[in-house]
C-alpha cells in the first residue's frame, strides 16, 4: 500500500475546466451522473482540457457537450481566483483515466444562464454524462458531490456566492 501511495503522489493532475451556472432564481445547475460508481451524486458540468485549449474555452465546450447549453446563452461573471485540485481516493487510482493521473487540477468559471430550461438537452453528448438535472441553492453543492470533491465545491461556494 505504501508503494501505491508513493507512486500516486508522483502522478500529475489532469487539467480540467468547469462551470457553476446560475439561473435567474440564483440557483445552480447540477446533473446526476450516469456512471454507476457515482449514482446518486450530483455535480456541475466539468471535463478535461484538450491539448492547446484554454480553460475558459474548455469550460464552455464541456458545458455545451454535457447540457446542450451553447456559449451564447451564458454570460461569464468571473473565473475562480485560482485553480483548485483534488486527489482520487485509493480505490479509484489506477481505474480512472487509465491510471495516468492522481486527480484533477480544475479551472472554474461562474456564469449566468441567459436561456430557458427548454435549451437544456442532456443527450447532446455520446455517451451522455447526466441522467437528470436540477437547479439547487449554491450552499447545497458540497453535500451533493462525491466526498473526494467536497473541498473543491466548498471553496467554489465561498468564492462565487457573493457574486451571485
Amino acid at each position: 500500500m505504501a508503494e501505491m501511495a508513493r507512486n500516486a503522489s508522483e502522478l500529475p493532475y489532469r487539467p480540467c475546466a468547469g462551470f457553476m451556472l446560475v439561473n435567474s432564481e440564483r440557483r445552480v445547475f447540477v446533473g446526476e451522473r450516469i456512471n454507476p460508481r457515482t449514482h446518486g451524486f450530483w455535480q456541475m458540468p466539468q471535463g478535461g482540457i484538450d491539448p492547446g485549449e484554454d480553460p475558459q474555452t474548455a469550460a464552455l465546450r464541456e458545458l455545451e457537450e454535457e447540457t446542450g447549453i451553447a456559449a451564447d446563452l451564458v454570460d461569464i461573471v468571473a473565473p475562480a481566483s485560482k485553480p483548485l485540485h483534488y486527489d482520487l481516493p485509493p480505490d479509484l487510482l489506477g481505474n480512472v483515466w487509465k491510471g495516468r493521473y492522481r486527480g484533477q487540477i480544475q479551472y472554474w468559471y461562474l456564469g449566468r444562464f441567459l436561456g430557458e430550461d427548454s435549451h437544456i438537452d442532456l443527450e447532446t453528448h455520446d455517451p451522455a454524462e447526466f441522467r437528470a438535472y436540477r437547479w439547487v441553492e449554491p450552499q447545497l453543492l458540497p453535500d451533493l458531490i462525491v466526498p473526494f470533491k467536497r473541498d473543491v465545491y466548498s471553496a467554489l461556494v465561498a468564492e462565487f456566492v457573493p457574486l451571485i
